[in-house]
C-alpha cells in the first residue's frame, strides 16, 4: 500500500489513491512532510480496550491499537484510499506505559523512567481500502535515559512537552537531554519508525518523492531489523 506527496511533487500510483493519515499527531505529520508525502488527515475515533495489555505482550498492544486506528479512519473513507496509523508505547520491565493523563501521571512515568533503558515500540498498520490489503507490524529502539533530580523533573513538568506523548517524554524535545544513548530508529522514538513505512510505501508502488535539490537531504540511516507482517 502507499501514497504519495501532492502539488505535483510525485502522485499516487493510478489506482492507490489518496494517503490518509488516521491521526492527530502533529509529530507524525511532520515526519510524513520531510519525506514529501502529500495526505489527509482524519484522526481516528474509537475505543480502545481496556484489557489488552493483560493479554498481549507490548509489540502486539501496538500494533493493535494502530490498527484499531485504522480501521476506525477507514469506515470514515471510500476507496480507493491508503490509510496509515500507529500508536507509540513505551515498555519497561513489566510496565507498559502510553500518554500521561495529567502532571501527576506524567511525573510518575518519568520518575519510571529515569536511570533505565526502555524500550519504544511504535506499532503501523497501512490499508489498502481498494485491494482490501494491508500491512501491520512495529519497530523498537531502546532508549536509556539518565537518572533524574527531582527538581530536574519538575522543570521538565513545567514545560508541558510531557502531553499527548507515549512515555510522558518526546525525544525531539527538552527530554532529549534526558537520553544518554538511543539504538534504533529515531523517528520511531518521534512517532513513526520511517524507514519501515517507506519500505512499505515503496513495495506497493510509492517510492519517496526526490529531494529538491543534490544534498539538501542525506540518506537515511539503516534500519534496525524490525519486526513486521503482512496480509494480502
Amino acid at each position: 500500500m502507499a501514497v504519495r506527496r501532492s502539488g505535483g511533487v510525485g502522485q499516487p500510483r493510478p489506482g492507490t489513491g489518496r494517503l490518509i493519515l488516521a491521526s492527530a499527531s502533529p509529530r507524525r505529520a511532520e515526519l510524513l512532510r520531510a519525506q514529501r508525502y502529500s495526505f489527509e488527515i482524519i484522526p481516528a475515533c474509537h475505543a480502545e480496550p481496556d484489557d489488552l495489555h493483560t493479554r498481549l505482550n507490548p509489540a502486539q498492544v501496538a500494533e493493535a491499537l494502530s490498527y484499531f486506528k485504522a480501521r476506525s479512519a477507514a469506515e470514515m473513507v471510500a476507496a480507493p484510499a491508503l490509510v496509515l496509523a500507529g500508536d507509540t508505547v513505551v515498555a519497561c520491565g513489566a510496565e507498559l506505559f502510553g500518554k500521561a493523563a495529567d502532571r501527576a501521571d506524567a511525573r510518575r512515568i518519568i520518575s519510571a523512567l529515569a536511570g533505565t533503558t526502555h524500550h519504544v515500540i511504535t506499532g503501523v498498520t497501512l490499508l489498502d481500502l481498494d485491494l482490501n490489503r494491508r500491512r501491520i507490524g512495529h519497530d523498537t529502539t531502546a532508549v536509556t535515559m539518565r537518572t533524574l533530580a527531582p527538581v530536574e523533573v519538575e522543570a521538565y513538568l513545567d514545560t508541558g512537552a510531557w502531553e499527548g506523548k507515549a512515555g510522558a517524554y518526546g525525544i525531539q524535545d527538552e527530554a532529549d537531554a534526558f537520553v544518554t544513548r538511543l539504538a534504533g530508529s529515531f523517528s520511531n522514538v518521534v512517532g513513526f519508525p520511517m524507514e519501515l513505512i517507506e519500505r512499505w510505501l515503496t513495495a506497493w508502488g510509492i517510492p519517496p518523492a526526490p529531494v529538491p535539490s543534490p544534498g539538501l537531504r542525506g540518506p537515511a540511516p539503516p534500519a534496525r531489523p524490525d519486526h513486521e507482517r503482512k496480509d494480502s
